[in-house]
């Protein structure tokens, strides 16, 4: 039997760690079925200057190499925040079947965080420019029968 709470506070511990190092409050593990950990990191956004690096990729990233594999069918993420909308949509990218947190977005919002303007962010603006050479490449992938999908 998997005890989310146990490994909720493995994701906890390894916040504290990403504190004790210089960065921000967010940890995370991955787990397959046996409740084995197949992944795990920690918020390294300021150590690493990359916006993507929160502590939810970090162990989508470390979990995917440590199995050789881009799908973590079957796995469960426990972080110690709610993911952003960023982490959400990695953890359907990869498959991931459950996500459990302990902290929210209005608790990261106490701290000084703005995870929560990207829930209700309606100002972003997208632009689409079709370009013919686009979308033939991406008709040349399709034909390719070597294709990897995901």
């Amino acid at each position: 039997m998997i005890n989310h709470e146990a490994n909720l506070k493995k994701a906890i511990y390894l916040s504290k760690q990403s504190v004790n190092n210089g960065s921000s409050p967010f940890g995370c593990i991955i787990v397959n079925k046996d409740n084995q950990i197949i992944g795990e990191g920690y918020n390294r956004v300021a150590l690493d200057n990359d916006p993507t690096a929160h502590g939810e990729i970090t162990a989508i990233r470390n979990a995917c190499k440590n199995l050789n594999t881009f799908d973590l069918s079957g796995c469960i993420l426990y972080t110690s925040c709610e993911p952003c909308p960023m982490c959400l949509n990695a953890c359907k990218w990869a498959n991931i079947s459950e996500v459990y947190f302990s902290a929210d977005r209005y608790d990261a919002e106490s701290i000084g965080f703005r995870d929560r303007v990207f829930y209700d962010d309606t100002s972003f603006k997208l632009y689409c420019i079709k370009l013919k050479e686009a979308v033939d490449i991406m008709k040349e992938w399709k034909n390719n029968p070597n294709r990897i999908e995901y």
